[in-house]
């Protein structure tokens, strides 16, 4: 499927600008803005293994405590002038929006901050719309300030999954035709900018992704399995997790972890599917080693178009 939209462009020119700035040895720090789980964490280790300057703001009720003690900052959302002073102050030109955000932006503790203030009916307009417009929007109001928002793929693809089986159980036959329809399930529900994953059983959607987020709609599925909605021999059922298709992949990327594994398991599933190159696996080594414990199997899904006759 060809994503080739207006956030593909803007996304192809920040990984440019990106790329140019290693390339010339530039030793300005990314800017990490981080909220919940681990990936702040595992990103911050990747640049620092690549030689690469890197500063913490932790978002105030979002970022771990582990997150907030390396953290050179902690902001709330309110605060968007003192961010833009720590950002000038410390030289930092390309900002990385990484981690989970579990609730919405509130900007009512605005009083004191007078860059927040001055910029109020801007970010008012931002929160209008779904999540993926919200994002894109956040994204805009640091490109308007000529800050450069960067993706993992641009500053720590190790994190990114990778393609084919990943662990050392392997789908069986019947695994991979839900899988399928899991992923076509992903793709309608991306349109409609609602979520990022699926799950299909025997042939059959029993549970779509909503605002509830990935580990409730894994816990429904348990459910449905408790009170005899979904029957089958032994575990069954593949739960898919991909980028919406206008998605701009810098931002709110499907993410699989150890805690996904435990509440596949949980649900009966045979196995989980997220999109190489468009997905992140938070603590691999101990998703993939809890996966293959439990006897789940983890695919990492290619979806880039097939190479055109003269590209080779």
């Amino acid at each position: 499927m060809k994503r080739q939209t207006a956030v593909t462009a803007r996304r192809e020119a920040s990984r440019a600008v990106a790329n140019a700035m290693a390339s010339s040895g530039d030793s300005t720090p990314v800017a990490l803005i981080a909220g919940n789980g681990q990936l702040p964490l595992q990103a911050l280790a990747e640049l620092e293994r690549a030689g690469r300057a890197a500063l913490v703001i932790a978002i105030k009720g979002e970022a771990d405590e582990r997150t907030r003690k390396r953290a050179s900052a902690e902001l709330g959302w309110g605060e968007i002038g003192r961010l833009y002073a720590f950002l000038k102050k410390n030289g930092c030109r390309e900002i990385l929006l990484i981690g989970g955000v579990a609730k919405r932006p509130d900007f009512s503790a605005v009083l004191g901050d007078l860059g927040t203030l001055k910029r109020l009916p801007t970010i008012i307009r931002a929160l209008a719309g779904g999540d993926d417009s919200l994002l894109t929007k956040v994204i805009r109001l640091f490109e308007d300030e000529g800050y450069q928002v960067v993706g993992i793929k641009d500053v720590a693809p190790g994190l990114l999954a990778s393609s084919g089986v990943l662990g050392n159980v392997q789908p069986a036959d019947t695994d991979w035709s839900d899988l399928e329809l899991a992923l076509r399930a992903t793709d309608r529900l991306g349109e409609l900018d609602i979520g990022q994953a699926a799950v299909a059983v025997g042939n059959r959607v029993i549970a779509l992704e909503g605002a509830e987020g990935t580990d409730a709609m894994l816990q429904r599925c348990a459910d449905l399995r408790q009170t005899g909605r979904v029957r089958s021999k032994g575990r069954a059922g593949v739960l898919v997790k991909a980028a919406k298709p206008s998605q701009d992949l810098r931002v709110d990327l499907p993410t699989v972890g150890p805690r996904t594994v435990e509440l596949a398991l949980a649900a009966g599933l045979s196995g989980i599917a997220i999109e190489a190159g468009g997905g992140l696996i938070a603590d691999k080594e101990e998703t993939l080693a809890k996966a293959d414990k439990a006897g789940l199997f983890i695919v990492g899904i290619d979806r880039s178009p097939p190479a055109e006759p003269g590209d080779r």
